[in-house]
């Protein structure tokens, strides 16, 4: 009980992070031991691509939009084109986002693209080109939120940026047409 109270002081939503790590953890855990102990390929696939698979739609639509205030998704138009399409909390929303949710997000993210990577070298290493394609099925899921979240971000920046700028624009327009007594 007292652990789960210090993790809730510094996380702000604790049982989404939780989630947010686990699957991570789950099939890089399951990957690694399965590999080693069981060398039944078909089963470590499935399962591990599975685990994967829930991993990507949970940082996808679930952890993304409370951890970080982010959701991305691509669709393709009428014309076949790969559109991209960003949603992020306003700025004042963004700016409350505890610091720490955002940490694990981000940090979790990229070190879970980086262990994939690693593992898939050791599959080249040991020459097992069939573990090279469930560690590619899973690099592919991470690289992909990892695309999807960062250009969500950059976008979520650039748009309060131009609403600041906009906001104290308007400001002091008002601020002149006041002075000067314009209407």
């Amino acid at each position: 009980m007292k652990l789960l109270q210090a993790v809730s002081e510094n996380y702000a939503n604790p049982i989404t992070c939780f989630f947010h790590v686990l699957f991570k953890a789950a099939a890089l855990a399951f990957y690694i031991l399965f590999s080693l102990f069981v060398k039944s390929f078909v089963i470590i696939f499935v399962i591990t691509v599975l685990l994967a698979a829930l991993d990507f739609w949970v940082v996808k639509n679930v952890s993304g939009r409370i951890l970080v205030g982010l959701r991305w998704w691509n669709e393709i138009d009428d014309e076949g084109n790969s559109v991209w399409k960003f949603e992020c909390l306003d700025g004042e929303s963004l700016a409350r986002m505890n610091k720490k949710d955002s940490w694990l997000f981000w940090w979790t993210l990229y070190l879970t693209a980086a262990a994939w990577i690693v593992l898939g070298i050791f599959s080249l290493i040991r020459l097992e080109a069939d573990y090279l394609l469930v560690v590619g099925v899973c690099l592919s899921l991470s690289i992909a939120n990892i695309v999807g979240f960062t250009k969500c971000n950059k976008d979520a920046k650039k748009n309060i940026q131009a609403f600041a700028q906009n906001a104290l624009a308007s400001r002091v327009t008002s601020s002149l047409q006041s002075a000067f007594g314009v209407i």
